[in-house]
């Protein structure tokens, strides 16, 4: 075992129960926000993107439950399952910028003058209530640009959570290949999250 692993402490034990994370509940809303993009903007392009979309998200949430459940015995364990769940909630974001590109539609930064309105609305709304009927009727632009902010956010909190519990994100990259349970891309994800956008502050 890792010695910067045998040191760190446990990031679930320190919280009344994972459900009242805002991290997890931020993948929550993600999951649901997924399966209605892709209902609404992919079903015409076949069923490739729509698992893979739908996949990430859904790692990304379970790999947070499976990790609160893991910290009651293994540390270590709880660790890998949340840099799972980082992994694949960046793929998530990934995704979405890649329709973007694909469709000619801007990635919002800093100088777009909707961006602050949208990360003050993500950054303070944890349910999926607060997102439903945004759900159904935003362009496929303003909706990318919502879950990617999402994204954002929740690597944000990942990355914060590790630094402050002393946890192994740092010590991740030389682990051996793709974990088993998530079929997502994890080397090399290890760093600190992407400032490119002013997302992630």
């Amino acid at each position: 075992m890792d010695d910067n692993v045998r040191q760190q402490k446990s990031i679930f034990k320190q919280v009344a129960g994972y459900k009242n994370m805002h991290l997890y509940q931020k993948s929550e809303v993600l999951v649901l926000l997924t399966d209605v993009f892709c209902r609404r903007f992919l079903q015409q392009y076949g069923d490739r993107t729509v698992d893979q979309m739908t996949q990430a998200a859904r790692s990304g949430k379970q790999n947070i439950v499976e990790g609160s459940e893991a910290a009651m015995t293994s540390t270590e364990t709880e660790v890998k399952l949340v840099n799972v769940a980082r992994a694949s909630l960046q793929e998530l974001r990934e995704d979405y910028e890649d329709y973007l590109k694909k469709h000619g539609l801007p990635l919002w930064d800093k100088a777009h003058p909707r961006f602050d309105n949208m990360l003050a609305f993500c950054r303070t709304r944890n349910e999926y209530a607060d997102y439903r009927h945004l759900a159904e009727t935003l362009s496929a632009e303003e909706f990318c640009n919502m879950a990617v902010t999402l994204c954002h956010i929740t690597d944000k909190m990942i990355f914060h959570l590790f630094e402050v519990f002393g946890a192994g994100v740092h010590h991740q990259r030389g682990n051996k290949g793709k974990d088993a349970r998530c079929p997502h891309r994890i080397q090399g994800r290890g760093g600190p999250p992407s400032t490119r956008t002013g997302r992630g502050e």
